[in-house]
């Protein structure tokens, strides 16, 4: 009989790129948004609203599926315009804690066979000294998003212990794709570089170019999840490349694949920052060792493929 996974989340980068991964495999992939549930196997399913306990029991205790990828989130980029602290705080709490314990319950109750995989970020480490970083790392997050995937973890830890729930947790570092939307910089040089090739725009305004990330390919990563919830019994793991890369060298490849020298076209304003970020760069052997993960794509060929994309 084929599994069936649970993806919430669906319509983002991850759970878009997950369902299709999950289908290359054979599963039956039920896909859950803001607004929409999805199966691929043209089954009729009431709408779910993960903040409502009964809704998700409901659905949990029906299916009983083999998986679920909880990848919805609230965030909020840094270089988004500022949101009030008691909102961010509000959005996060719903999105990135509640509705995962909605889950975690329902397993619980009425599914106890039932995998779950809890996309946390690298934000956890927060400023950190430590490079690069690994599943010991202290945590010390200092944006409402790294706080409330801190919690999320603790709690998945939680149920693990207490209650015998698989809950494994994922640390993602900066994973990208044609999928991202422009508020994310990946997707906004993309997206510039090609718009300055064809006469539509004429240059491209970065925060920092002197900013540096772990930066991987995305659909390495949705790899990861699966892979992580494979393993035989619960656990923390770091997804992450390893290496590091300037902003700097996002917009000279980028620009480079059009024929443009970016330094005609690029230029810099820090006032676009709205909180500054520590250099974080993980350490994913733990995965590897455990998995045989490791990311198949460089750093090169992910922009080229966002950029024929």
């Amino acid at each position: 009989m084929d599994k069936k996974a649970i993806i919430i989340g669906a319509k983002g980068q991850d759970g878009t790129l997950l369902g299709g991964f999950l289908l290359n495999k054979g599963y039956h992939v039920i896909g859950v948004g803001v607004d929409f549930i999805h199966s691929s196997e043209q089954r009729v399913l009431n709408k779910v609203d993960i903040l409502k306990e009964n809704e998700v029991n409901d659905m949990i205790s029906s299916i009983k599926p083999d998986e679920i990828y909880y990848l919805a989130a609230y965030h909020h980029s840094s270089q988004d315009k500022e949101v009030e602290t008691r909102d961010l705080i509000d959005k996060s709490y719903k999105i990135n804690i509640q509705g995962l314990v909605n889950f975690l319950e329902a397993i619980r109750r009425h599914s106890v066979k039932t995998r779950l995989f809890y996309a946390s970020s690298s934000l956890i480490f927060g400023n950190t000294a430590q490079n690069p970083q690994t599943e010991e790392t202290p945590l010390n997050p200092v944006c409402i998003y790294g706080i409330s995937k801190v919690a999320g973890m603790q709690i998945c830890r939680f149920y693990a212990q207490k209650h015998a729930v698989f809950a494994s947790i994922g640390i993602l570092y900066n994973h990208e794709s044609h999928l991202r939307p422009e508020n994310y910089l990946s997707q906004k040089i993309v997206t510039a570089a090609k718009k300055i090739k064809a006469g539509l725009q004429k240059e491209l305004v970065v925060g920092d170019l002197g900013a540096q990330a772990d930066w991987g390919y995305a659909w390495d990563y949705v790899e990861a999840m699966w892979k992580i919830l494979q393993s035989e019994s619960p656990d923390t793991f770091i997804v992450a490349t390893g290496k590091t890369h300037f902003v700097s060298d996002w917009v000279r490849l980028a620009f480079a694949k059009v024929g443009l020298n970016s330094k005609d076209y690029v230029h810099e304003d820090k006032s676009f920052i709205t909180r500054k970020k520590g250099i974080l760069v993980g350490d994913s052997s733990k995965l590897c060792d455990r998995t045989g993960w490791k990311p198949k794509t460089s750093f090169e060929e992910m922009i080229s493929l966002m950029m024929q994309n």
